[in-house]
Formats: structure tokens, sequence, C-alpha cells
């Protein structure tokens, strides 16, 4: 009788036991399986980026040279932190050609682009102008003159599917023509050589007059229209001017070299538009970061694209900072000596 009872607690047991194995889960590790709504916000992130990398983005450029290259990779930058794919960033340049940038414009509307970002302001005319009737979003950077040049009819509401950055500065230009004025005595004219088909530069150098006519300076302009004529047009003022100065010109500052030759064989000093052309062996000017002004107007992109913010609804944004860049072997070329009181009004003095 021992033995049965024995053995009736020994199978008690064993089912005992066989039932708390199958409920011991509660001991094992948490599951790394996501609860369903990590799940669910883990897709959501997921489609988002995917929704980023699909946007297929054109982006089309004047002609190159070191502003419009910055701008465009501060652009294309901005894309891919916000998880954009760079295998659908198209980019055409038009080498200067008008009706390139036409061209350009057509197979971009063609593509069915989602965006299209046109770099110098010919370019972004001849974007608007093809993108506008089917409602492409167009912005624009590297733009002297947002209004004069008819892309958006108002800077703080520009309306329709344009925006975009300029880059002028509304000092740049007074304080370099007042910098020339305090640091060169004995220049009493400046030459201005630009290409006067370009909107972009007439605005600079008509401003560039008016400043130097309050000054009490004079000036000599000579206009190009093609990279070639540069180099003459610079030869052309030797002997008539005692500086030069190369507006943001995008046909001039493409074969800048041509001018600091003369520059520098001459001892005439020669001022920029724009800092990226003083690294390049012009003498001083009062610029920006083209690198985050092409970031910013990415930033746009991304309220438009990722956000769903309308391009009209945007403000047109202009450069953050703007400092005094010298260039002192640029300087000690020129003849030019950087004074203390030069050092005292620059941001930075370069390659000493």
């Amino acid at each position: 009788m021992t033995q049965k009872r024995w053995g009736i607690w020994l199978a008690v047991g064993l089912v005992l036991a066989l039932m708390l194995a199958a409920c011991g889960g509660g001991n094992t590790p948490a599951s790394t399986e996501p609860s369903g709504q990590e799940q669910e916000q883990s897709s959501q992130d997921n489609g988002a980026a995917s929704g980023n990398e699909a946007f297929k983005i054109g982006i089309a450029q004047l002609v190159e040279h070191p502003s419009l290259d910055a701008a465009r990779e501060g652009f294309i930058q901005a894309l891919l932190d916000h998880g954009f794919s760079e295998s659908n960033i198209d980019v055409k340049l038009a080498q200067g050609d008008p009706n390139t940038n036409t061209t350009i414009a057509q197979s971009f509307v063609a593509d069915k682009k989602d965006l299209v970002l046109a770099i110098a302001t010919s370019t972004a005319q001849a974007m608007v102008k093809e993108a506008e009737a089917v409602g492409m979003p167009v912005l624009f950077t590297a733009i002297t003159d947002p209004l004069g040049a008819n892309l958006v009819s108002d800077l703080e509401k520009p309306g329709k599917n344009v925006t975009g950055t300029s880059d002028t500065h509304p000092d740049a230009i007074p304080l370099l023509m007042q910098f020339i004025k305090d640091e060169f005595p004995d220049v009493q004219t400046v030459g201005i050589i630009y290409n006067a088909g370009e909107q972009n530069a007439v605005v600079n150098v008509t401003r560039a007059k008016e400043e130097l006519t309050k000054l009490g300076l004079k000036t000599e302009e000579v206009t190009v229209a093609t990279m070639a004529e540069v180099k003459q047009a610079a030869e052309s003022l030797i002997g008539r001017v005692d500086a030069i100065y190369v507006p943001k010109d995008n046909t001039v500052v493409a074969a800048l070299e041509s001018v600091l030759q003369v520059g520098i064989e001459q001892k005439i000093p020669v001022f920029a538009g724009e800092t990226d052309s003083v690294e390049r062996g012009a003498l001083a000017s009062y610029g920006l970061d083209y690198f985050q002004l092409g970031y910013k107007t990415g930033m746009m992109a991304v309220d438009i694209l990722q956000n769903g913010v309308n391009p009209g609804d945007i403000p047109v944004g202009y450069p953050d900072d703007l400092g005094l860049v010298i260039n002192a072997d640029a300087a000690a070329k020129m003849g030019v000596t950087i004074t203390d009181s030069m050092r005292s009004k620059a941001e930075a003095v370069i390659n000493e």
C-alpha cells in the first residue's frame, strides 16, 4: 500500500513539474521584438526615409566656379543629412550658355522632377519659366536680385512655386567701396569688368557705382559677353584705373585669373564681389560662406518635400554673416602693404 501511494505521489509530482515548465516563460529574458507601438513608429520612420530617398531632384547651374560650386555642395549636403539619396540628385551645367539653360529646364520638367534647384540668375529665370506651367517646386540660390530678375513678386511671401536664397547682403558693396576709399588714398578711379547680359552683374555694378560716386571716386566700365573677352577687357583698363572691381558676375569670375594676371603685372589691386574670388587671388572682399547659403537653401527643400511646405510661403533667405577677407599673398603680388588699419577691419587675412 505504501508503494502504491508513493507511486501516486510520484506521478502527481511529474505532472506538476511539466505544468511549471510550460508556464515558466515568466522567468525567461524579455523579448527583443518591438512592441506594436514601436513597430508602428519604426515603420513610420523608415517610410519617411524611404520617401526622401525616392524624391527626384534636379540641380541646374549656369557655370562652374567656386562660389556656385560651394552653394551646390551645401544644398546637396543638407539633403544628404536628411535622408535623401545622392543617386536621385541630377546635376546639369549650362557652361554659361543661355540656350542650354532652357534645354536643362525643359529636360527636368519632362523628367517630372519633384523639385529643382537653379543656381545663378539666368538659370533660375529659365527654370521658373518652364516649371511654372506644371507647378514644379523651384528653389534658387546665388541670386543677386530676385525681385529685379522677376523670380518672385514678394520677398516675404514669394507666392506660386518659387523661393530660394539671395547672395547679396545689403552692406557688402557699401563696405567694400568704403574700404577702398579709406585704405587706398591713391585710388581715384576704379575699373569694373562685367557682362551686361547678366542681370545680377548689372545690379551689382549699379550699386558699386552709386557708392563710389558718393565717395568721390570715378569709375571706368568695360563689358564682356564671353569668358574669352575678359583678358582683353582687363588689359584695356591699364593706365586708366588705379584699382579693379570684379562684381558678382559669372562670366568674369569664371575667367578671374585673366584679371588677376593684369593686376599682378601692373600692380593694380583687384577687389572682388565675393570671398571665393579672394581665395583664388583677388586682394579683398566682404563676403559670405556660399556653402552655408546652399545649405540654407537645402533646408528649404527638406521643408517642401518632407514636410509639405508650400514654396510660395517660404520667405527668400539671405546670408547670415558678412566679413572682410584679405589675401596677403595677393597683396604682396599686387604691391600692396597690409596695414594695421586693414587688419583691424578684416575678419580673416589668408595666405600669409
